[in-house]
């Protein structure tokens, strides 16, 4: 094991990627980052540049998404490769394959205690790289190949997209699983993002962008920079008297404002 590891983030909402640069600042203080990229392409790039021990690599990004960077790292061409840690909001499939396999994975927010069970695996793993120096790419493969297997073999494909189904709220030291299809609207507040449903207000720990990348589209529209819109629960949308578009939802007292930029989605309303 090298004495001073280093390693690449790879994720497109900063705030995120400064947020896990200072965990592992806490939790690995001799790890180095070197660099940090926004895109798939970049990513790999990076890889060839700096020949990072580790690559904490978002699976939703530009150019190339994290699967596809990883698909390429596996097929070789990039030296023995990183070892490749996955970040992941919510998204099931990639969980399942991961827990079964080598590669391991992390679910945003990061916290501390999970990201510390992270670097020690990633220290034994370094540390047998000397004697297996193939295993990363190995362990990759196998792990690209259950994912594919567990989404219907179309995850790399570029096939149609699979939807979050479900959200975890955090309530103090309690996770609530929140149901999708039962949010009737989301707002963005500060670094957090509340979640409306009948049973009251959730927040989460996501930015409204990553949030919005995720949502099935036929149901759910962003009706303004910091609110998405449930359109099932959509009963009425009005014009008051500064001509702003207002949307009435069913089963919530306060009502949703439109911004100008999106009026013309309830025109026929």
């Amino acid at each position: 094991m090298p004495n001073t590891p280093t390693a690449l983030i790879a994720e497109d909402e900063s705030n995120l990627a400064l947020a896990l640069k200072d965990a592992l600042a806490r939790t690995w203080p001799s790890l180095r980052v070197v660099d940090m990229l926004g895109n798939g392409p970049a990513t790999l790039h990076a890889v060839d540049q700096h020949s990072p021990d580790v690559l904490f690599l978002d699976i939703r990004m530009p150019g190339l998404t994290g699967l596809q960077v990883a698909e390429k790292l596996a097929r070789g061409g990039h030296g023995d490769g990183p070892l490749v840690v996955f970040v992941t909001a919510y998204n099931e499939y990639a969980v399942q394959a991961f827990e079964r396999e080598a590669v391991d994975y992390l679910v945003k927010p990061v916290n501390d205690e999970r990201l510390a069970e992270t670097v020690e695996r990633l220290k034994k793993r370094l540390e047998a790289r000397t004697v297996a120096p193939a295993a990363a790419n190995d362990e990759l493969s196998r792990a690209l190949a259950l994912i594919q297997k567990l989404a219907g073999g179309n995850v790399l494909a570029g096939a149609a997209p699979t939807y979050l189904k479900f959200l975890r709220a955090g309530i103090g030291d309690t996770v609530r699983i929140v149901p999708v299809d039962e949010i009737s609207y989301m707002q963005a507040q500060d670094k957090y993002v509340s979640l409306y449903t009948a049973d009251g207000e959730q927040l989460i720990r996501i930015s409204l962008k990553e949030l919005a990348e995720q949502l099935d589209p036929s149901v759910f529209t962003q009706v303004h920079r910091s609110t998405i819109v449930n359109m099932r629960y959509v009963e009425t949308a009005e014009r008051d008297l500064m001509g702003r578009v207002i949307l009435t939802l069913r089963g919530v007292k306060d009502k949703v404002q439109v911004s100008r930029q999106h009026a013309h989605l309830f025109a026929r309303m």
